[in-house]
């Protein structure tokens, strides 16, 4: 549902007020001083989550003594997965207390979910809820790496035992749609395909390393209140790789250890960060955002972003959805309602995905404001051929986390040499109709202007191609494609590449 390069990422991102799960059970004295300082954040200038570039103005917070402007979704929640724990083993809750099926049989305390605590007034966090029901005590109880595909009504992926990691390739993405609007074109996640890997896998793992190292909090940061949902993601991350490529992974629950041996390294979960887990294991961006406990918004509190063009996470961290996408074509008006209510009611176990896409010459995945790369932005250059030009596709994934309840958007930069669309059916007629008949605005925003010169020509003559080797009608008249984000025949092509 986001995208890179030209539509919205995450859909989901801004400032969280207060922290979940009891980071605003303070005094009204600490609340106080929470809010001003997240008011610092609030009013940092902020661009879209979306390259190619951050261009939108300084933010204006709300007049003081009044209360903040916009729909109030503090008492929208998502469905409550605590009836999951009635499928787990009798034992899965550690420690004293309830069994399983009579704290599954009990309501959630809804009221605590936004805790009144007054001055002076110290309270057990252990009965205070998250947005999808569970209370501190049972995620504590639970322990590390419960069973999230029960927890989540996401079943976990199949085997892929013929995967080849020297030879994969991903999957060819084309996302490409006419008529071209501002839409958010969300399609079910394959559960299978949540985390994906390729052939590049230790190039880019070595990549984003090196970015953290020389970049740092412009990649990576975790503010507070976002510690279980940052281990509940890594969690699921790691459950994820075992089980899809477990020629690859294992995890040692007894010692905590999480082996992989394509890069050949051991990971003491116990002495490393989580989201540092992450990095150094998984090659993809996530953020993960958390919801206002007061007002239901959702807001980007933690995450590992290395694969933006003119933007940074730090100048996002902490904004509010209408923040981060503040000069997104349309948004505002077609698009910041549903997106705040779609936000609001999500269901754990409805796991969604998109893609969306640009042109770039050579292959960027970071480029921070002032990279020398910005410049070929800026001009048609004649001595560019169509060797240098890609296609840049974020392929993107939003879920629930079932027990944090937080929201988190992951995606990764997937880029396909132009090239490759010479056989590849309806593909140059649907980008040619795009990049002539496409809604002005949104084609500046999407700032494919530099490779045009090069890449129209060449589609024009792969279209005129296709059509003498019959490989499209004459005739036909472009549309969204059935096989989207994919063509016809993709798989035999595909599996041809790779060798197996």
């Amino acid at each position: 549902m986001l995208n890179l390069h030209t539509q919205y990422f995450a859909y989901g991102l801004g400032i969280l007020v207060v922290y979940l799960i009891g980071t605003l059970i303070f005094s009204r004295k600490q609340r106080a001083i929470v809010f001003d300082r997240l008011q610092i954040r609030r009013n940092r200038a902020s661009g879209t989550f979306t390259p190619p570039r951050s261009l939108s103005p300084e933010k204006q917070g709300p007049a003081p003594n009044k209360p903040p402007q916009g729909p109030d979704y503090g008492d929208i929640f998502p469905p409550s997965r605590r009836s999951a724990l009635a499928d787990l083993p009798s034992d899965a809750l550690k420690g004293p207390g309830n069994s399983t099926a009579v704290l599954a049989a009990r309501e959630t305390d809804y009221s605590k979910r936004v805790p009144d605590c007054e001055v002076g007034n110290t309270e057990d966090l252990s009965e205070h809820a998250t947005a999808t029901g569970f209370t501190v005590d049972e995620i504590q109880r639970l322990g590390d790496f419960p069973d999230y595909a029960a927890l989540s009504g996401v079943p976990l992926p199949q085997p892929y035992t013929e995967f080849d990691i020297n030879k994969a390739l991903p999957r060819p993405f084309r996302p490409f749609r006419w008529a071209y609007h501002q839409t958010m074109s969300l399609i079910k996640m394959e559960s299978d395909w949540w985390l994906e890997l390729e052939k590049t896998y230790s190039d880019r793992i070595k990549q984003r390393a090196e970015l953290f190292e020389k970049y740092g909090p412009m990649m990576l940061q975790q503010l507070p209140g976002a510690e279980i949902a940052s281990k509940e993601l890594m969690e699921m991350c790691l459950q994820f790789l075992r089980a899809r490529y477990p020629q690859y992974f294992q995890l040692d629950l007894e010692h905590m250890i999480f082996h992989n041996s394509i890069l050949g390294t051991k990971t003491d979960l116990r002495a490393v960060e989580p989201l540092q887990v992450l990095l150094h294991n998984v090659p993809e961006d996530f953020a993960i955002m958390l919801r206002n406990p007061i007002t239901g918004i959702y807001s980007f509190r933690a995450g590992i972003i290395c694969s933006s063009l003119g933007w940074n996470l730090g100048t996002k961290i902490g904004l509010k959805l209408h923040e981060i996408h503040g000069v997104v074509p349309d948004y505002k008006e077609k698009m910041q309602f549903s997106m705040d209510r779609y936000f609001a009611k999500k269901p754990t176990d409805r796991a969604i995905q998109r893609g969306s896409w640009g042109l770039e010459i050579d292959e960027p995945l970071f480029m921070p404001p002032d990279d020398p790369h910005e410049k070929l932005r800026e001009a048609q250059d004649p001595t560019h051929t169509i060797d240098r030009c890609h296609l840049r596709v974020d392929w993107q994934t939003l879920r629930r986390l079932p027990l944090s309840g937080a929201i988190v958007f992951n995606f990764k930069a997937v880029f396909t040499p132009v090239k490759e669309f010479r056989d590849e059916p309806y593909i140059p007629t649907l980008i040619l109709k795009v990049l002539k008949e496409g809604k002005k605005n949104l084609m500046e925003y999407k700032n494919t202007w530099h490779t045009e010169h090069v890449v129209m020509r060449a589609l024009e003559e792969y279209e005129r191609e296709q059509v003498e080797k019959g490989l499209i009608e004459k005739d036909w008249e472009p549309h969204t494609l059935d096989e989207s984000p994919f063509y016809p025949g993709w798989e035999e092509k595909w599996h041809r590449q790779q060798g197996f």
